[in-house]
């Protein structure tokens, strides 16, 4: 982080939400969903200043009650962004209620952590093809790095700002642009069980961030940790394996 420009970072990624909005949906707009956490904080605050705060539109998609809904509010009403809520736990518990009594099958608890995120991905591309959009990838290098994100989740989307900067980097970009400090700086939850991000995985941000950009991790089982869930999780990045005729 020492030689971390924020502000040219943010310059270059905000030409490049504009140059990839000219190729790939002129006069579109970006749908964010807007989970009051940093990076759809900052997804959103690039496509604003890439697009204009009238090209932007922001997607509050809470699952029943949403402890934290409030800073989702906070973020659509400081950028001044047009934005709508729409709750998807009707829909997640018919979907469950549906497999269980009608479909006869289990319920796993995996499979209740992550149809939530993937119902929110369908609505938030239903909203995109109803007002002419492009839907944003939110997720960032560290996330990603150890497949934090639900396949056809929040791991989708048409264009990814945040995909090649680590968590501490978006941080700084969120600070360049001039966000609140209280969300930029908030502590990371996944909003799927209740439990912060470091909580899960057993080793901090930074310890995480330090060996994807140098390579060194001291804790040499945090290393094996972080090594064997990146490898797990590599199939979370590639296309769909396809035969080849």
């Amino acid at each position: 982080m020492d030689n971390f420009d924020a502000i040219k970072v943010k310059n270059n990624c905000v030409a490049w939400i504009r140059d990839w909005f000219e190729h790939n949906g002129p006069n579109c707009n970006a749908v964010i969903g807007i989970s009051g956490g940093k990076d759809s904080s900052v997804v959103a605050a690039l496509c604003v200043e890439a697009l204009g705060r009238e090209r932007v539109l922001g997607i509050l998609l809470p699952q029943n009650l949403q402890s934290d809904i409030n800073d989702s509010y906070a973020v659509v009403n400081h950028l001044g962004i047009k934005h709508k809520t729409i709750n998807v736990g009707p829909i997640v518990d018919l979907a469950l209620l549906q497999i269980s009594m009608f479909a006869d099958m289990p319920i796993t608890e995996q499979t209740k952590i992550n149809l939530p995120p993937r119902i929110r991905m369908s609505t938030l591309y239903a909203v995109s093809q109803s007002v002419n959009g492009r839907v944003a990838n939110t997720c960032n290098l560290s996330e990603d790095y150890i497949g934090y994100s639900t396949r056809w989740g929040d791991s989708v989307g048409d264009f990814a700002p945040l995909a090649n900067l680590t968590s501490e980097e978006v941080v700084a970009i969120g600070d360049a642009c001039g966000l609140p400090y209280e969300l930029t700086h908030k502590i990371p939850s996944d909003g799927l069980c209740g439990k912060t991000d470091e909580d899960n995985f057993g080793f901090t941000y930074e310890t995480l961030n330090k060996y994807i950009r140098t390579g060194i991790c001291e804790d040499e089982a945090v290393k094996v940790k972080i090594d064997k869930l990146h490898e797990k999780n590599l199939f979370k990045l590639m296309p769909i394996p396809a035969f080849k005729f």
